[in-house]
């Protein structure tokens, strides 16, 4: 028998986040062995260089510019954020083109697949609304180069990187919290569907 408690929405969704991600799924003991792979490794590596971006991007924002250009310890926390971003990119791209040569969207795993894209573009984004963000010679070289661009595209009539203010804020808010948002969400599909089996045990996962 249905109790008013069971129609209510957040009965409904508390049962059913139970049941598509139970606290076994969400932090398991155990994981297959094939995931002791050097690509899950750079995977590992990337939420753990963003981190490091998010947390030094912080302490730049909340110093500021003349901060970080004639502070001695302001240099190194911008060089802390420039080198995080950098190993960010470069673990990331290793993973997705590793996971691209798995096929990493077998077995309904497509949706996985597409938020590991999508985070990848919102990142090239944001990286570079920080170069524009840098206000030296090198963000206006930069903004003056893509300018053309991208207004021949039609997003400069509400994108304008020549507007220092709109691109931090599209570096500092918008564009890390897509990136962060669309990183859960696909740590949470992963431990969903689980990691994608190599081809020769695709059949075992399937008659499982």
């Amino acid at each position: 028998m249905t109790t008013e408690i069971d129609r209510q929405w957040t009965t409904r969704l508390r049962r059913r986040a139970e049941g598509k991600l139970p606290p076994e799924k969400l932090l398991p003991d155990t994981q297959p062995s094939y995931v002791s792979s050097w690509i899950y490794v750079f995977g590992v590596t990337t939420m753990a260089a963003l981190c490091m971006v998010i947390a030094t991007g912080c302490v730049l924002a909340i110093f500021g510019p003349q901060w970080w250009h004639t502070s001695s310890v302001g240099h190194f926390v911008n060089s802390l954020h420039l080198w995080a971003v950098e190993i960010f990119f470069f673990a990331m791209v290793i993973h997705l083109w590793g996971k691209f040569f798995m096929a990493s969207w077998r077995g309904g795993r497509t949706l996985t697949w597409m938020t590991g894209v999508v985070t990848f573009l919102a990142s090239i984004a944001a990286g570079f609304t920080g170069y524009a963000s840098q206000s030296n010679f090198d963000s206006q070289w930069i903004t003056t180069q893509a300018k053309d661009g991208i207004n021949a595209s039609g997003a400069g009539s509400f994108f304008n990187v020549l507007n220092l203010g709109q691109m931090l804020m599209w570096h500092i808010v918008l564009l890390p919290l897509v990136a962060v948002l669309l990183t859960v969400l696909h740590v949470l599909m992963v431990r969903v569907k689980g990691v994608v089996p190599p081809f020769s045990d695709e059949t075992t996962e399937v008659a499982r």
